[in-house]
């Protein structure tokens, strides 16, 4: 299979941006974003995805005034798989406003994890694209091995997979006793076969259990058909889960690093029209889950 390298575009300016188009929230929390930082410091993988980004810690923490966020959550990119100096160092400089989810291996000694708390970690991401392919019994036992890992910590798992994956997932999760987290509202492709049904399972997993919904990633579900296209899977999300959902910019939008991330923050005012459920959506759920 060809292995195509995106090319990461310049960074947007911060005065381009939309402003937001509502009042955000005090503690309002960006729950997805990436720090990348100079190569010859944090050195990436053999065969990354795409090129550097234009994305470092400086200045996501000039964006964060323009857009009136006061919180941040930083995801471990697999540009950096389970090497978490980065993200690790900008938790140091960011302090108590900031909190990480990294990538592990799963010998990493119970010391390091305790380390990583310290410093303001609170849950692991599984990459399952990676895994997509192997038996589901694998994944399965995968998943548990890092449940094992995490669960005296009171993290959580966070996990970055394609629908069709999550299908085959659900009543697997529904008997898991530890807080997970499914990135971009499930990323239910309907050109992967994914069907209305399959969505509304995944909406009574959140419902039911220990499962939240990301809202982010809205350009990966509607590829080209515009941010309109994946409107009722958010609203959806927020009518019947509002109390396990949460946002997230995908900053620095890999590998459009020019788009408007304030434009993403403002399709809240769609997705969630009440204020009390912006609030609970962009604050009070955030603050809950990542310990702030």
């Amino acid at each position: 299979m060809a292995h195509d390298i995106l090319i990461s575009t310049p960074m947007r300016a911060i005065e381009s941006l939309q402003k937001p188009r509502f009042d955000v929230p005090a503690g309002a929390c960006d729950a997805h974003m990436h720090v990348f930082g100079p190569e010859d410091q944090y050195p990436r993988v053999p065969r990354p995805h795409y090129t550097l980004p234009d994305g470092n810690l400086e200045h996501y923490l000039r964006l964060m005034p323009a857009l009136k966020l006061d919180r941040f959550v930083i995801v471990q990119p697999s540009y950096y798989d389970t090497d978490n100096r980065c993200l690790l160092d900008a938790l140091k400089a960011a302090g108590r406003i900031a909190r990480g989810v990294v990538m592990i291996e799963p010998g990493i000694s119970d010391a390091e994890l305790e380390r990583f708390h310290t410093l303001g970690v609170r849950g692991v991401r599984l990459d399952l694209f990676k895994r997509a392919a192997l038996p589901l019994d694998e994944v399965q036992a995968y998943i548990m091995q890092m449940v094992r890992r995490v669960s005296q910590l009171g993290w959580h798992l966070q996990f970055y997979v394609p629908g069709y994956v999550v299908k085959g997932l659900i009543d697997f999760l529904g008997t898991l006793e530890i807080d997970f987290v499914i990135d971009h509202m499930g990323y239910m492709l309907e050109e992967d076969g994914l069907t209305q049904a399959d969505f509304d399972r995944l909406l009574q997993l959140a419902r039911a259990g220990y499962c939240w919904l990301k809202l982010s990633g809205p350009y990966r579900i509607a590829k080209a058909k515009g941010y309109g296209a994946v409107a009722h899977i958010a609203k959806a999300i927020v009518n019947h889960a509002p109390q396990r959902a949460i946002w997230g910019s995908d900053w620095p939008h890999i590998p459009n690093s020019d788009r408007d991330t304030g434009e993403l923050l403002n399709l809240m005012t769609i997705w969630a029209p009440d204020e009390n459920v912006r609030r609970q959506i962009l604050a009070d759920n955030p603050a809950r889950l990542f310990g702030y």
